[in-house]
Formats: C-alpha cells, sequence, structure tokens
C-alpha cells in the first residue's frame, strides 16, 4: 500500500485557544495514538493531507516532525467544519511493520459483466471492503473481476478472498449483482436456462416482479 508523508510540529499547548491560533494559520491540529506513553499531539499545514482525505483511496501516513521523530500511522477520525468542509481535526494510530490493522480497502471492478451486453445492470452493494493484515500486504484496492456474472447472479466476498489478508465480512455479503432491466435483449437458449435457474427460485424474486409491473404497466 501506498505512504504518503506528513511533515509535522508537535503542539506545546493543546488549549482551545491555542488550538483556534493553529487552525487560523492554516494548520490542523492533530493526535497520535497508539505511541508509547501520553497520545501524541502535532499540527501540519492543511494543505498537506489533500493527498490523504481527498482521494476514494487509501495510504498509509508517514509521520515527520521537526524534532527528528517518524511515525508510521492510518488515518482513524477526521473532522469537517460544517459549512466550509475545513478540515476541523484529525486522529492517527500508529502502526508497524508485524502487527496486523484492519482497514476499508475500495473495491475496483474489472471486465464487463455477461448479463451486462445482455442488458442487464450492475448493481453494487459494497464500494469498500473491511480486511485485516499486515501493513505490507495490504493492496491499494481490492480487483473484483466481473466478467462472468450472467443477469440474476452475484458476486460475493468469498469471490475476491486472498492469502494476504481476512476479509471482516460475512461469506454471504454480495459486493455486486447483475439485474434485470426494461433493455434485456434476446439471450441464446443456454443463457435462457441460466437466467430462469438464477432468477426463478421457489418464490420470485425482485427482478421478475419488477419485470412483471413492466408488463401490466
Amino acid at each position: 500500500m501506498k505512504s504518503i508523508t506528513i511533515n509535522g510540529s508537535k503542539r506545546e499547548s493543546v488549549g482551545k485557544k491555542a488550538t483556534k491560533a493553529l487552525r487560523n494559520a492554516g494548520q490542523v491540529p492533530c493526535v497520535l495514538y497508539g505511541v508509547e506513553g501520553d497520545p501524541l499531539h502535532f499540527a501540519a499545514e492543511e494543505i498537506a493531507f489533500k493527498d490523504l482525505v481527498y482521494t476514494p483511496d487509501v495510504h498509509t501516513v508517514k509521520i515527520k516532525l521537526k524534532t527528528g521523530e517518524s511515525y508510521d500511522a492510518i488515518l482513524q477520525d477526521i473532522q469537517f467544519h460544517p459549512v466550509s468542509d475545513a478540515i476541523l481535526h484529525m486522529d492517527f494510530y500508529q502502526i508497524f511493520d508485524d502487527k496486523p490493522i484492519t482497514m476499508e480497502i475500495p473495491i475496483h471492478t474489472e471486465g464487463v459483466a455477461r448479463g451486462v451486453k445482455n442488458g442487464g445492470v450492475l448493481r453494487y452493494n459494497l464500494r469498500r471492503l473491511k480486511v485485516r493484515g499486515l501493513p505490507g500486504d495490504l493492496p491499494d484496492y481490492i480487483i473484483a473481476d466481473v466478467t462472468k456474472l450472467k443477469i440474476g447472479q452475484k458476486l460475493y466476498v468469498t469471490g475476491v478472498d486472498s492469502k494476504d489478508y481476512v476479509i471482516q465480512h460475512p461469506d454471504n455479503t454480495v459486493i455486486c449483482q447483475v439485474r434485470t432491466s426494461r433493455n434485456i435483449v434476446a439471450l441464446d437458449d443456454e443463457d435462457e436456462d441460466e437466467v430462469a435457474a438464477d432468477e426463478v427460485p421457489a418464490t420470485e424474486t425482485d427482478d421478475v416482479a419488477a419485470v412483471k409491473e413492466g408488463e401490466d404497466n
């Protein structure tokens, strides 16, 4: 996983006046948890967090202080101003190469689903997966290959498992699925059988009900 370096300085005072003065100077007050002793209070320029906050990707962080100290960490929490959306405060947690961490990793789909080519629609249930593993083993994103999905089929989290991390979701959690749409095209006999098997179990699925509703209208 990629890492972003944040250059900051220790905060001598953590009172309200000192915090307000930092913000007025374009600095963001931060706290690093997980270090030995008390949490570490530091501050850094708001622009330094641009590539960490305003992106769909996730990164680890290397915090470098003017005193020469350096810490590897992950972003735990962030607070924004309710009107201006300026960053008000950030919490970090120190990480170590030999200790597993839990992070939410974005999902990138790959390929065009077969069911989409036949007129279906790919619906997403999840955009990120919570996984646990060593920092060096966690990917920048998780690839979900949807090429083989036909209408009515679903991609479960078990379809993207890896030896590098443990997925923190039940096995029956759905990442995405191909749903029927009004633009469905004619299928060959083999596909029709598979769609029927996938979409019409003992009770009607929402997709079948939607198609019938469209016919009644």
